[in-house]
């Protein structure tokens, strides 16, 4: 790893590829409020389909892809899946940007309910 200005290391390539891989998975809308969602609490698919308004098939794929990343896990209760998010670190980074975003719309949407 090759030190940076100020005296920190760069990661090494292959952790900033598997960064970009979480990254990318996220960049999906639909990815991103379904870990939003488990990030708040576990849920079966229908429920998450409920909650994020999608296709109970379009969920249940893109919890497949959460879940092969390791972003996601599941257990099985009966004969439901139960799905949420193990990893405080992802739940972290989503709910910093979230926050941080919808606080910077707050001001907009004060002033345009204002008028």
């Amino acid at each position: 790893m090759a030190a940076a200005g100020g005296g920190f290391e760069d990661p090494s390539a292959d952790i900033l590829a598997q960064a970009a891989a979480s990254f990318g998975l996220l960049a999906s809308p639909a990815r991103l409020h379904i870990v939003w969602a488990l990030a708040r609490g576990e849920s079966d698919v229908t429920g998450l389909a409920e909650r994020v308004g999608g296709a109970l098939p379009a969920v249940s794929q893109h919890l497949t892809k959460l879940k092969l990343a390791g972003l996601v896990r599941s257990r099985r209760e009966g004969r439901r899946q139960v799905y949420y998010v193990d990893d405080p670190d992802i739940v972290e980074v989503v709910h910093l940007l979230v926050d941080r975003l919808s606080d910077r719309a707050a001001p907009a949407r004060r002033r345009l309910h204002g008028l």
